[in-house]
C-alpha cells in the first residue's frame, strides 16, 4: 500500500491554520509545512546570548527571538531575526504591527541535532535572495558558523576567525567566542 502524499497548502491556507503559532513554531516553504524542533539547552543559551549581545551593540537594529517572517511565498521563523528599527511597521497607537512581511536584515539559525542542515540553508538562502543582508547557521556540534551574504560564496568560520556582522552593529565576535558562551562553570 502506498502512503498518501501530504496535502500541499498555499501560503494563504497555511497562515490561517490555528496550530502555526504553537511552540515550537511551524514554517512554510514550497507548499510544505514543517515544525521546528523544540530547542534544547545549548540552543537556548546561544540564542539568549546572541539576542543580548546584538541588542547591547546597536541602536539601529533590534534582535528578536522566533519572529515569524512571511515574504516571497514563504513563512520562516529564524531563531534570531535582526531587523532595523525603522523597518518595523507601527499602528496608529505607535505599537509594532504583529505580522512582519519582509525578510529580516540578518537571519540567525542555530542548528539542532533534529533538524536537517539543508532545510536551514534553504531558508537562509531564501532570505538572502529576498533582501536579507546576512545569514548565519550556527552548528554547536561542529563549533562552526556558516555565513551567507548577498553576492558572496558561503563561508565556514571556526576558531578565532572574525565573524561578519551587519554594518551599524558594533559587535565583534569570533566563532570561538560564540561557543565559549556554552562553557558553564559549576557554582
Amino acid at each position: 500500500m502506498i502512503a498518501p502524499l501530504p496535502k500541499i497548502l498555499t501560503i494563504a491556507e497555511f497562515l490561517k491554520q490555528s496550530y502555526i503559532e504553537e511552540s515550537p513554531a511551524w514554517e512554510y516553504a514550497d507548499g510544505v509545512v514543517t515544525q521546528k524542533p523544540m530547542p534544547k539547552t545549548r540552543h537556548a543559551i546561544l540564542q539568549k546570548r546572541l539576542l543580548a549581545a546584538i541588542d547591547r551593540h546597536s541602536e539601529t537594529y533590534t534582535a528578536l527571538p522566533e519572529l515569524r517572517c512571511t515574504f516571497a511565498g514563504r513563512s520562516v521563523v529564524p531563531d534570531v531575526a535582526v531587523i532595523a528599527w525603522d523597518r518595523i511597521q507601527v499602528n496608529e497607537a505607535g505599537e509594532p504591527e504583529d505580522n512582519f512581511l519582509e525578510a529580516p536584515d540578518w537571519s540567525i539559525e542555530i542548528l539542532s541535532p533534529d533538524r536537517k542542515a539543508s532545510r536551514v540553508i534553504d531558508n537562509l538562502l531564501h532570505c538572502i535572495k529576498h533582501g536579507c543582508q546576512l545569514g548565519w547557521m550556527i552548528d554547536p556540534d561542529d563549533y562552526s558558523v556558516l555565513i551567507f551574504a548577498p553576492q558572496q560564496e558561503p563561508k565556514v568560520c571556526r576558531g578565532n576567525h572574525q565573524l561578519q556582522i551587519l554594518e551599524g552593529i558594533t559587535l565583534e565576535l569570533t566563532a570561538e567566542q560564540v561557543f565559549e558562551w556554552l562553557k558553564i562553570a559549576k557554582r
